[in-house]
């Protein structure tokens, strides 16, 4: 999907390991190296934030387990701060009260990081409109809810959203543990999901799409663009069924049942013209009167 990758979902952040200006003179790689660094400079120690107690050591095989907890403090510091320059190695280390290091068998860097928490988000949106698709029966009506799921996603996480397909989170693979393979598989498992979908109601005859991979992406755009705009627009008019409007339009819906008929595209019938309805008449010598 747009910027997370793929022709599905290219997502981008640039990398960012240092700390923020009030650190000056503290070396930013010793703060994500785990260096203990009581407070920064022009920092009170009673300003600085308080480090989270030591966490117990896993037991011998419990690595994933470290690993889950890093990502998720690294999701619980994006959705909280809504910023994923804030998600650095030593802000994770101190979220879960390890030294920066003891992350580095999990993780080489911080976009690697972020590649976790994108990817696991990407399964659990693929989850979501299965779940919300799996509610209903009728093609369209499937179609519908997986649509307005994804609205709900965008709308119930904006951090995560904005990472996930803002071009925000933008790894250098030249240089970072990010390959050009692992972005460009984020984001199929979703469209799959709104393809097929979308493939059940031209088969129900629900919709004429001729292409549904290029109708597919023109939905998920459409989608993509209304949650962007409702996410960064504080006053606007929206018409009451826009998303209904988009989905009708976008996906070729046809007939009615559900709303999103009267948004689709109806075919116009050529209707005769007659004298009542050609509009004004040339005058003639008989119509002109005296």
């Amino acid at each position: 999907m747009e910027n997370s990758s793929s022709g599905v979902a290219e997502t981008a952040e640039t990398q960012v390991t240092g700390v923020g200006a009030g650190d000056a003179g503290v070396s930013a790689g010793a703060r994500d190296a785990g260096v203990d660094v009581p407070h920064a400079a022009g920092e009170s120690a009673a300003e600085a934030p308080a480090r989270k107690p030591a966490r117990r050591r896993n037991r011998r095989g419990e690595g994933a387990k470290l690993r889950e907890e890093i990502v998720d403090a690294a999701t619980a510091i994006l959705d909280e701060e809504g910023d994923e320059r804030l998600v650095t190695l030593r802000s994770v280390a101190r979220r879960i009260g390890i030294a920066a290091p003891s992350i580095y068998p999990h993780f080489p860097d911080q976009p690697s990081i972020m590649m976790a928490v994108v990817r696991r988000e990407f399964e659990a949106l693929a989850g979501q409109l299965r779940e919300a698709r799996d509610r209903e029966v009728d093609p369209r009506e499937r179609l519908v809810a997986i649509c307005l799921a994804y609205l709900e996603v965008a709308r119930a996480h904006p951090g995560r959203y904005r990472t996930m397909f803002g071009g925000l989170w933008m790894p250098d693979l030249d240089t970072g543990s990010i390959t050009a393979e692992e972005l460009m598989s984020l984001g199929n498992e979703p469209l799959e999901v709104l393809v097929v979908a979308l493939e059940a109601c031209v088969e129900a005859g629900q919709a004429t799409s001729d292409d549904l991979f290029a109708d597919a992406v023109a939905l998920w755009m459409g989608l993509h663009g209304l949650a962007h705009q409702r996410s960064v627009t504080r006053a606007f008019p929206w018409p009451d069924d826009i998303e209904l409007r988009i989905i009708g339009a976008l996906a070729h819906l046809t007939g009615t049942g559900d709303g999103t008929g009267s948004a689709a595209p109806q075919p116009v019938t050529p209707q005769p013209v007659t004298p009542e309805s050609a509009g004004p008449q040339p005058v003639t010598p008989e119509s002109a009167g005296p």
